[in-house]
């Protein structure tokens, strides 16, 4: 059987690295001290300097990145962009049938 994910807040990651920059205790004595594997508090301080150095927020959860406001911003206008070719495409498309529906209605009168 096995044992089901322990999973933190983002709070509670945010206070434990807090505490090793504060305190000067190491990673692993902090692990100790909130009962929690020492490899935890270790990837948390390094994805928050990660993240920081990017000028990205640290620990948005379900492993989704986050993003700086200029990347949320360009993947705003790619997804905008998408749309406006896809409806240019359905605008082609219904341009080229009724112009051929209205060549063949002409010939046809």
């Amino acid at each position: 059987m096995s044992v089901p994910k322990q999973k933190f807040t983002a709070e509670f990651k945010y206070e434990a690295v807090r505490l090793v920059r504060t305190t000067g205790k190491s990673c692993a004595q902090i692990a100790r001290d909130l009962g929690i594997p020492p490899h935890y508090v270790v990837r948390w301080k390094q994805q928050q300097d990660n993240q920081t150095a990017a000028g990205r927020p640290a620990f948005t959860g379900r492993g989704i990145p986050a993003l700086s406001p200029q990347e949320a911003r360009l993947k705003e206008l790619e997804r905008e962009l998408e749309i406006a070719r896809q409806e240019r495409d359905i605008l082609k498309k219904a341009l080229a049938f009724f112009a051929v529906e209205g060549w063949n209605h002409d010939r046809h009168a």
